[in-house]
């Protein structure tokens, strides 16, 4: 009797430890929400989201030429006529303030000028003193003033032109190669509204080539708020719409990639894994194999940061969310699913483990 009860008194204690030693480290002090209230702030979010793009698509719409997309600052314009020696396969670049000058022509304020008409602008002052009927061949060998960043998970990632007022954000998503595979079902979509598009034009203009190989996030994230265009099972009906919307130079449109959720603790397979169209927190922990016995399935913690680098944790009830009595979580890139263990499941756990060990060792020792 005395043996037996040593036994359960190593047990219970083995069991105490483990409780300890399974203990997850303390979070940083911060915000913890819910499922029930991160859903609904991600529901206001998305809500805002759409009002900013509706409100955004409007005044787009309004703006549009209909027409081919001016001449500006920066473009190089490439001309040529016939018989003028000094204007024969001559490039010039627009400056800053929207001019250019030429030969015999001047200087003209072509900010705002489509091809044609410049064309035409550089026809009649020929004519007026130097040409009768001149044929003038012009186009703009480069573009500045006229480009959107499409960036992250695209085939071809960076900056492309635009060729009318009426292309669009999937236009120019398709010029950059479609979204990959592995892209998140989400854009992110950062507007040179009127307000800033200098600002936007400039940042555009000056960005790096390795910026566009690159996660831009860092870079672009911190400084300006970006629309998300939601492209998920539940909400691809409604936000589809927005992707034809109108494009403008200064754009940035980003494609994050699907990224990775870890799942830790008391699951079969604890590891990454990779976020795939709809996946949610019971989703990743069932693809880590599901919940073992000894986990508090009532308080599984998720621990998000979000681009300021600040830690959000919300609390999710798997078994009111599979009862469908709580709300589950879409997992984002970077999120961290932490199961921890209940106390009374891990001392019967422990001593559950140890005598089905005993037996195992007993069952292994010949018998003579």
């Amino acid at each position: 009797m005395k043996v037996c009860l040593g036994w359960c008194g190593i047990v219970l204690l083995a069991a105490g430890c483990a409780g300890v030693a399974a203990k997850p480290d303390p979070q940083p002090a911060g915000e913890k929400l819910s499922t029930a209230s991160a859903a609904a702030h991600e529901n206001a979010k998305q809500s805002d989201d759409v009002q900013r793009l509706t409100a955004l698509w409007e005044q787009r719409q309004k703006q549009s030429g209909g027409g081919d997309y001016p001449v500006g600052p920066g473009d190089v314009i490439e001309l040529n006529v016939p018989g003028m020696d000094e204007i024969k396969n001559l490039s010039e670049r627009v400056n800053g303030d929207g001019t250019i000058s030429l030969p015999f022509v001047g200087v003209i304020k072509v900010d705002g000028m489509t091809e044609k008409a410049l064309r035409d602008e550089i026809r009649r002052r020929l004519e007026e003193k130097y040409m009768r009927n001149p044929q003038i061949n012009l186009f703009v060998k480069e573009f500045r003033s006229r480009q959107v960043a499409v960036i992250g998970a695209v085939q071809k990632p960076g900056l492309y032109n635009l060729a009318s007022y009426s292309d669009t954000l999937l236009n120019m998503i398709s010029q950059a190669g479609g979204m990959k595979p592995e892209a998140s079902e989400r854009l992110m979509f950062v507007p040179a509204e009127p307000a800033d598009s200098e600002q936007a034009k400039k940042v555009v203009q000056t960005m790096p080539s390795q910026l566009v190989r690159q996660d831009p996030s860092p870079l672009i994230l911190k400084n300006v708020d970006p629309i998300i265009i939601s492209l998920d099972s539940i909400n691809r009906a409604n936000n589809e719409r927005f992707l034809q919307m109108p494009a403008r130079a200064g754009d940035i449109i980003m494609v994050p990639g699907g990224g990775e959720v870890l799942v830790q603790g008391w699951v079969e397979k604890p590891g990454s894994y990779k976020i795939t169209s709809g996946l949610t927190v019971l989703g990743a922990v069932a693809a880590a194999g599901g919940a073992m016995f000894p986990a508090d399935t009532g308080s599984v913690e998720i621990i998000r940061t979000d681009k300021s680098g600040k830690k959000t944790s919300f609390t999710a009830d798997l078994d009111s969310i599979k009862s469908g009595a709580k709300p589950d979580l879409p997992v984002r890139e970077g999120d961290v699913i932490d199961v921890t263990s209940s106390s009374p499941k891990l001392v019967a756990y422990g001593v559950y483990r140890f005598f089905t060990s005993i037996m195992s060792v007993g069952a292994s020792i010949p018998l003579r």
